[in-house]
């Protein structure tokens, strides 16, 4: 199989672990990236209960995803992602990381942590992303009000001097007006990225461009997949009226990041 050369800020429309096995070793310093949760198989919560709020009054991900259903068999999704984080681990150095944005689950009255996906990965931290807020309500458990970001590391990956200020819970509230049925915040990659040296970035679950988004603010190169055509588009758009107002690039914005 031939290699795909990568091309700095460069939108690619294709399955995720078909694109990335077209990509030589070591192609990126960094990936941030969010999977689908696999949610279409929950059972209680918001989407089986079709829940409604004011921060979610309309889910989208009651449909699924524009291009993917999010409803594998539980086994099958396991293994899809162990690959996914396979192929990441080969595109990364010995000096990179993948931040992987996740979220607990409970199912039939046990949690599900994610530690079936990431067993066996060189797992150096966990992140809680505290959005202070959900929509799960069920008398069953305590309303959950945070994500992890898993971040995995190869031996030789340290922060930029001073980011280690971050900490490990970055209360950031969830991303209100992006029409994707499963967004992350902008600060989230923001913070993530900028307490990094990465000059080159990937994000195989790309959606609509969020962590684009920030790479361009932070004047770092970036490399997303996405398997559906309209999110592609939207992400492209996203980026386009980004760089297209004249904010500043920074270089470096972990300093910038830790409003909380």
């Amino acid at each position: 199989m031939s290699e795909t050369k990568i091309q700095s800020n460069k939108l690619l429309c294709g399955d995720a672990m078909s694109e990335m096995k077209k990509m030589e070793d070591a192609s990126f310093d960094l990936i941030f990236t969010s999977p689908p949760y696999n949610m279409k198989t929950n059972v209680g919560g918001a989407l089986a209960t079709k829940c409604r709020s004011d921060l979610w009054k309309n889910p989208e991900l009651l449909n699924g995803y524009e291009s993917y259903g999010d409803d594998l068999p539980y086994p099958d999704y396991i293994e899809w992602q162990r690959e996914c984080l396979q192929e990441m681990m080969r595109l990364i150095p010995e000096d990179g990381a993948i931040f992987y944005n996740h979220k607990y689950r409970i199912q039939k009255g046990k949690l599900l942590d994610r530690s079936e996906i990431i067993d066996g990965f060189p797992l150096r931290q966990i992140i809680i992303w505290s959005r202070s807020c959900g929509v799960n309500f069920n008398r069953n458990y305590f309303l959950p009000t945070y994500e992890v970001i898993f971040l995995i590391a190869k031996p030789q990956f340290k922060l930029r001097q001073g980011a280690s200020g971050l900490g490990d819970v970055w209360t950031i509230p969830p991303e209100k007006k992006n029409p994707h049925p499963a967004p992350f915040p902008l600060e989230l990659p923001l913070r993530a990225i900028g307490a990094t040296n990465a000059k080159m970035v990937l994000d195989p679950f790309m959606g609509s461009g969020t962590t684009g988004v920030a790479c361009s603010k932070l004047g770092v190169d970036f490399t997303g997949i996405e398997i559906s055509q309209k999110y592609v588009d939207e992400a492209r758009t996203r980026i386009q009226i980004h760089n297209q107002t004249g904010q500043e690039r920074k270089s470096s914005s972990y300093t910038n990041c830790s409003k909380q």
